[in-house]
Order: C-alpha cells, then sequence, then structure tokens
C-alpha cells in the first residue's frame, strides 16, 4: 500500500490508485545513498500514473475518477495508493497510454527544462539551428530524448555511446555524430567534428568519468550542463578552471524548474504533444 495506509486525503490532497509506476536511474542514487532521503522510512521512486480514488475537502479541479501523472523528487511512486498534494500532479490525455506516460514523464520533462529552460538562462536564448550540443549516453531515457528534441530545434547534435547498438539508436534519435567513446577519444572527435571552435553546450548525466573531458570540448562561453552522475560524482573543480574559456557551469534538477503550478503545466503542455504525436519539431 505504500505509505498512505488507509487515511483519506485532505484540504489540498488527492489519494491516487498507481496504474503504471515509472523507473529511473536517480532511484538507484536513494538506495545506494548518493543522495539522502529526507525521513526513514523511505519509499523510492519519482514517478507513476494513477486514478485518483479520494479528493480532499473543498478542491476544485480534481474528481474521483481522473487519470492523472505526477513525477517529483522523489514522490514514493513504489506503492499500490499514494495520498499526493492536489497541486502535484497533471491530467493524462486521453491519447496516452498509462505505461507510456508513466515510463516517459520525468525524463521527458527533464529533457524539455534542458533544451528548453536551462541553457537559455545565460544565453538568453534555448537550443536553436546555430548550436552544437553534445549528449552524453545518448540513447539513455533522457538522452534519447535530448537528442529528439535538439535536432527538432536545428541543433547539430553530438551524442556519445559505448556500444554499436547504442550508436545505431543514437542515430535514429538524431544524432547527427555518434562518438563510440570506448574506441575513440570524445575530446578529439568533438574537436574535429566542431574544425576546433567546441560545442555550445554539453548534457553530461555521467559526471565523473566525462566531467573534465566535457569541459574541454566547450566553447569559449560555452555551457555546462550537469545534471547526473552515473559514474560517480566528479572531482571537485577550482573556480579557476572555468576562467580559462570564461565558462558557465550549472548542476540543475527538475524540481527547481517546475517550482510552481503554472511551470509544470506549461512543461508538460510541451511534453505530452510531443510524446502523442511523435514530433518535437512544433515546439
Amino acid at each position: 500500500m505504500g505509505g498512505s495506509g488507509n487515511r483519506r486525503a485532505k484540504g489540498g490532497e488527492i489519494r491516487v490508485k498507481n496504474k503504471a509506476i515509472g523507473l529511473n536511474f536517480i532511484d538507484v542514487y536513494y538506495r545506494k545513498g548518493v543522495y539522502k532521503a529526507a525521513t526513514i522510512p523511505f519509499i523510492p521512486g519519482m514517478e507513476a500514473v494513477g486514478v485518483v480514488t479520494s479528493v480532499g475537502p473543498g478542491l476544485t479541479g480534481r474528481k474521483v475518477g481522473d487519470l492523472v501523472a505526477y513525477a517529483g523528487n522523489p514522490m514514493g511512486s513504489y506503492a499500490e495508493e499514494q495520498i499526493l498534494p492536489a497541486e502535484k500532479v497533471v491530467p493524462l490525455p486521453s491519447t496516452m497510454y498509462p505505461v507510456v506516460a508513466a515510463a516517459v514523464i520525468s525524463k521527458g520533462m527533464t529533457a524539455q527544462f534542458l533544451v528548453r529552460r536551462c541553457f537559455r538562462n545565460y544565453h538568453m536564448t534555448m537550443v536553436e539551428p546555430r548550436h552544437e550540443v553534445l549528449v552524453h549516453a545518448a540513447a539513455g531515457g533522457v538522452g534519447s530524448l535530448l537528442c529528439q528534441w535538439a535536432n527538432a530545434l536545428g541543433a547539430t547534435v553530438i551524442g556519445t555511446v559505448s556500444t554499436k547498438e547504442k550508436a545505431a539508436q543514437a542515430k535514429d534519435d538524431g544524432c547527427h555524430h555518434v562518438i563510440m567513446y570506448k574506441e575513440e577519444d570524445f575530446v578529439t572527435r568533438v574537436n574535429e567534428i566542431t574544425s576546433g571552435k567546441g560545442v555550445d553546450v554539453v548534457y553530461d548525466s555521467v559526471g565523473k568519468d566525462t566531467f573534465q573531458g566535457s569541459l574541454a570540448c566547450l566553447k569559449i562561453r560555452g555551457y555546462m550542463v550537469s545534471f547526473g552522475q552515473s559514474s560517480g560524482t566528479p572531482d571537485p573543480l577550482p573556480l579557476s578552471a572555468l576562467a580559462a574559456k570564461s565558462l558557465f557551469l550549472t548542476r540543475p534538477t527538475l524540481m527547481h524548474y517546475n517550482l510552481t503550478r503554472e511551470e509544470l503545466l506549461e512543461t508538460v503542455g510541451e511534453l505530452f504533444p510531443c510524446i502523442t504525436s511523435g514530433s518535437y519539431g512544433s515546439v
């Protein structure tokens, strides 16, 4: 049953019976202790789709029987039922299957804010045709969506992968150049592809194994987006290391880009149509 027991939803809350639960690498971080749970006992899980079974008193806009999706950090979705803040759930379009939505909402919202909002914080523009971007783990959950979205926005997409099978997947997902990092040095290859200029932005979810190389791949005033650490936490970096090319460095998280209900609805308002249509070209 999870942490909700038999408690009914209070004001501002809804109770949801989960139909499909998403799995994410961040769940492993919590299990390993890389990220610390706020309370113990702890229920992992960041995303799910379910049916509303009760609504807190005075709450409007949600009703019993609604199909809703949610994602957060963490939401405790490894459960049959949950009590959730109503403002954190979004209605699921009738055109989306629950299993698809549960598998993609967290990763998709991450891809959305990375290409549409994170990069533009300092550059005052989202990813666009004049940009060259490097995506590590290009065939992964977030990586594959990043490649599709950046390609649809007109950027030149370079992706790193570990196997030939993943290279084929990255190509299908829109990578113009795929680097097999076990067979060639990705810094050298990026330098060749960009004629020595470097890329505008690196999206790095790998961490320790790629961090220094990612910085080396950036052009002057390039933007380093470190949004994961599947290989471990990067070594400490002195601020002076950024001065060599006046680089920008950020370590963003999804929850900080969906702080308000308006931001959450804007994010899924872009994501869900892309998933149902199979095209990112209209956003």
